[in-house]
């Protein structure tokens, strides 16, 4: 019978490359990045003979007033099979993945558990998680709605899935005399400085300066991501931060000057960030958020809407990929009281926004 074991983050970087579900959320550095702004990590797994046969890196948050934590599981877990395609709770090995899930949860006083699959194939049994104790919650950590590049493919072929705005101002970008290149370590300033003017121009948070570069020294020496930039005879103009694992490559933050926009580098960077991604063996580039509505509603609304990521999404769906939609988020309650309160306070920040 497998044994419960708090991996290394060496032995559990390996077991999540091989998954075909892997995902950057899951990798140790991503729980390392998070855990320098105010979360905490723990990563549980069930081992046989020495090798990982399922697991889940669980995040974890203070909550105020001394109520305990939330504890937050993102695109896992790791199962054989995965929990939402057996049709059922799952084997043995997965209840006692989930066992040693809430285990872990209940030592750091959480008050509830929120789960984001992350799954979109339509074949998944989506009542699995109400099976597995979860209600659904409309409260979301992640963006549930994405649009997915095939980029398995060569260039021309990606290219003619594009629509003709987007393939025309990629090639005008390749032909403006705009160099792009894989930044460096001190080179993370010139994006820094870009995304808060990105912030600024489109109205939305960005992260601290300190952010960037850590993300960069977590995931930039080991090859799971690339800072890629562009500039003009001197002048920054775009910068895009990739990441990969497995098949998969995300494009989770981008950030572009006020200087030279005709000359397009916001999609030449794309471009050079996609070529990253297939070098690398990526078959799948995830643009990573659009607005949570459904595909007639996003293109009846697009050109009349810029607020949150509605901003995004007229860029985003010119790139030839599918809008799919997760299964959200699920909530699984250990303290009703405080869960409860926690709700409260969520539709009182939202009614006062």
């Amino acid at each position: 019978m497998p044994n419960i074991i708090q991996p290394s983050p060496e032995q559990w970087d390996s077991f999540v490359a091989a998954q075909p579900r892997a995902h950057v959320l899951q990798l140790s550095a991503w729980g390392e990045l998070k855990a320098a702004y105010g979360w905490s990590v723990e990563r549980v797994a069930l081992a046989e003979g020495g090798q990982i046969v399922a697991g889940a890196q669980l995040l974890f948050r203070r909550l105020p007033f001394r109520l305990g934590s939330l504890a937050y599981l993102a695109m896992g877990p790791y199962t054989q099979p995965f929990p939402l395609e057996t049709g059922s709770s799952g084997s043995e090995g997965v209840r006692r993945l989930w066992q040693a899930v809430d285990a872990c949860a209940r030592r750091h006083q959480a008050a509830f558990l929120k789960w984001e699959p992350g799954i979109v194939e339509a074949s998944y049994n989506s009542s699995l998680p109400a099976e597995l104790g979860f209600r659904e919650s409309a409260q979301t950590i992640q963006p549930p709605r994405t649009i997915l590049i095939e980029i398995g493919d060569d260039d021309e072929t990606i290219l003619a899935r594009m629509n003709q705005g987007t393939r025309r101002k990629i090639r005008q970008s390749l032909k403006s005399g705009i160099r792009y290149w894989q930044a460096n370590r001190a080179e993370v300033d010139i994006f820094n400085r870009m995304m808060q003017t990105t912030g600024a121009r489109n109205a939305f948070g960005v992260h601290a300066p300190g952010y960037y570069e850590r993300a960069y020294d977590l995931f930039v020496p080991s090859g799971r991501a690339a800072l890629i930039l562009a500039e003009h005879e001197g002048d920054p103009l775009a910068g895009i931060m990739v990441f990969a694992v497995g098949r998969t490559a995300w494009y989770l933050y981008g950030a572009s000057s006020d200087t030279k926009r005709n000359l397009m580098a916001a999609y030449g960077v794309q471009w050079e960030a996609i070529q990253w991604a297939k070098a690398r063996g990526c078959t799948t580039y995830d643009m990573w958020g659009i607005p949570d509505e459904d595909e007639t509603t996003l293109e009846a609304s697009f050109q009349e809407r810029s607020d949150s990521l509605w901003g995004v999404y007229g860029f985003k769906r010119g790139w030839g990929g599918r809008v799919t939609r997760s299964l959200g988020a699920w909530d699984k309650v250990y303290n009703p009281l405080v869960y409860n309160a926690y709700k409260a306070a969520v539709r009182l920040r939202s009614s006062s926004e």
